[in-house]
């Protein structure tokens, strides 16, 4: 089994190999995939973070769901607490820079909105396995949250951050399925 900042900076070091061209085919490609995704077409209230690159890039995501009418919210952390919660966004000059260059909703512009009226939660992370759990960026926010949300959850990944394995601790959750730009994958 791998330990689990070495398998950070191999998928780090894979997507740092992405050209930009295929950067913006891979998004575009998953993003499309998304929007035909059950669940997404449901989903009244959306929540999913705002992409720093190599991510996924979800600014064309966030922007669909506003067209669609969808109601985006996206996480504020809190440092200290190691805890988040999602806060409504309308437009991007809603968001701030924060620490580690992320961008969060600037909360005397946005409110605050509770997990149990979130119906999609699009999951973060850095690797993933085909059963669904994921690696993510090392501060456990996700990880402390998930127990709490019952709605449906989903992750967006290049097929870079798609691993055979990596150390899966007692509490980790996984998402219900991975969309990728070579297809969707199914857990359970």
């Amino acid at each position: 089994m791998n330990d689990k900042n070495f398998v950070r900076n191999q998928v780090k070091e894979s997507l740092s190999k992405l050209t930009k061209p295929l950067y913006e085919d891979y998004s575009y490609k998953i993003a499309g995939r998304l929007y035909e995704d059950e669940d997404f077409k449901h989903a009244k209230v959306i929540g999913i973070t705002v992409s720093k690159h190599p991510e996924v890039d979800t600014y064309q995501i966030i922007r669909k769901a506003w067209e669609l009418g969808k109601q985006v919210v996206v996480p504020k952390c809190y440092p200290k607490e190691k805890r988040l919660i999602f806060r409504t966004l309308r437009e991007f000059s809603q968001l701030e820079s924060v620490y580690y260059g992320l961008l969060e909703p600037i909360e005397a512009l946005t409110t605050e909105v509770p997990a149990n009226q979130i119906d999609l939660l699009i999951v973060p992370g850095l690797a993933y396995t085909l059963e669904g759990y994921r690696l993510g960026f090392g501060g456990g926010y996700y990880d402390r949250y998930l127990p709490n949300f019952a709605g449906k959850t989903l992750s967006l990944a290049f097929k870079e951050q798609i691993i055979p394995q990596f150390p899966v601790e007692g509490f980790d959750i996984p998402v219900a399925k991975i969309i990728t730009n070579e297809g969707t994958v199914y857990i359970k």
